[in-house]
């Protein structure tokens, strides 16, 4: 970059801190943003050449590291997608700028098509201006109505049906062409041409709410599923003489799992053996997370169904995990102590991998100079302090200069 600044240009630094990029994390080095993209990384002690801007000097014990990307999220502070207004939309974002979240797919639950189709048009009408506060609806995440009813978990089986094309084209034109992953059950009839179709339109096809069997998850695999909607949960398990769903999904290396590490969805070892199966690059972390995020214990609505949550766990009254209370710092923490991953590791799996899986690899997912200024500064205890979307910051626990 030039020294020589556009004065129409507005400038900020982030410096002091340790620098998550590509090569790994590096320290004396600075973040350099011209409006809403990262136009440098150069050495600290070269800073002054880059003046006039607003420079963030943070201690050298904390961390800059790529906006996170939540593929899964359902609601948070009281508020549901399904609410279906853009008042619940505009809460779920600012909460998830807060947990260092600048971009998400607002994912929705099976439910009749007038409520869906209320729901997809209050996020095209959202997206389409998308001021830069809160974090950033990047496309949809449809789960449901094409689930198993035998594996439904939170969601209403009244509504679930097979795959059908008329209705996906007709929520497809609703949302704008908003919807970006679907999750399915591939044993339903007409999964397979479903599935081609959803390849065809570069949707992503999701594995999820399944009780098939290895053979047919094979087959969707071929067809071109190329992920995994929260491995283990919501699937068929692993047997000795059957691998499942769940054992299908995590050894094909042509599928990216998601997974909820909130220590209640999977135990630890679980967590550590997909990690050991997959790696950190067909991995994404995600929250599946609930209405009941960052507002404590007591019921819920979620899906059309009363929830309880108790201790952050939420359950159905059946007893089914009906979502979680997940926030996605907790969940690189966990991810990080259940496999003794390090933190640039751990980082492929909340920004790098679902950048890539949405086609967003050449805008965000790593800091790198002509990406967007997706950042978030976290402390030494990695809770978030400070988010940056496009080069705004959206959420800032205090005031840095």
């Amino acid at each position: 970059m030039t020294d020589h600044m556009d004065k129409n240009k507005k400038r900020s630094i982030f410096s002091g801190l340790q620098i998550a990029t590509e090569q790994g994390l590096v320290k004396d080095q600075a973040v350099i943003i011209e409006d809403d993209k990262i136009v440098g990384i150069v050495p600290a002690s070269m800073v002054q050449h880059h003046l006039p801007a607003q420079v963030h000097q943070f201690p050298e014990n904390y961390y800059l590291v790529p906006g996170f990307i939540d593929l899964h999220v359902h609601g948070a502070k009281g508020k549901d997608v399904m609410d279906g207004t853009e008042e619940a939309l505009t809460t779920i974002s600012h909460t998830l700028a807060e947990e260092g979240v600048t971009g998400y797919l607002p994912t929705t639950m099976t439910a009749k098509k007038s409520v869906l189709d209320t729901t997809l048009s209050t996020i095209a009408n959202v997206m389409a201006d998308q001021p830069r506060r809160g974090a950033k609806i990047l496309g949809v995440h449809l789960e449901g109505p094409f689930l198993s009813k035998e594996k439904r978990g939170a969601q209403h089986s009244a509504h679930m049906q097979p795959p059908t094309l008329g209705l996906l084209q007709h929520w497809q034109q609703l949302s704008k062409e908003a919807i970006k992953l679907v999750t399915l059950a591939p044993e339903l009839p007409g999964a397979m041409e479903f599935i081609q179709t959803l390849r065809r339109m570069n949707i992503i096809a999701s594995v999820g709410h399944t009780a098939a069997n290895y053979q047919q998850v094979s087959e969707a695999i071929k067809a071109g599923c190329t992920q995994a909607t929260h491995l283990f949960n919501a699937m068929s398990g692993i047997h000795q003489r059957e691998p499942g769903a769940a054992g299908t999904l995590l050894t094909s290396d042509l599928v990216t799992a998601e997974i909820i590490v909130d220590g209640v969805h999977l135990h630890p070892i679980i967590v550590d053996m997909i990690y050991k199966v997959k790696g950190h690059d067909r991995l994404l972390l995600v929250t599946d997370a609930m209405r009941a995020k960052c507002m404590g214990d007591g019921s819920y609505e979620f899906g059309g169904q009363s929830v309880h949550v108790n201790q952050g766990r939420a359950t159905t009254p059946s007893g089914a995990l009906a979502g979680s209370t997940l926030r996605m710092p907790q969940a690189l923490k966990n991810f990080m102590e259940f496999t003794r991953c390090s933190l640039a590791e751990a980082l492929r799996t909340t920004s790098y991998v679902p950048a890539r899986v949405l086609g967003l690899l050449t805008q965000k997912g790593t800091i790198t100079v002509g990406k967007d200024a997706d950042l978030v500064v976290l402390n030494n205890e990695l809770m978030v302090q400070m988010t940056i979307r496009e080069g705004e910051i959206i959420f800032s626990t205090k005031t840095t200069s």
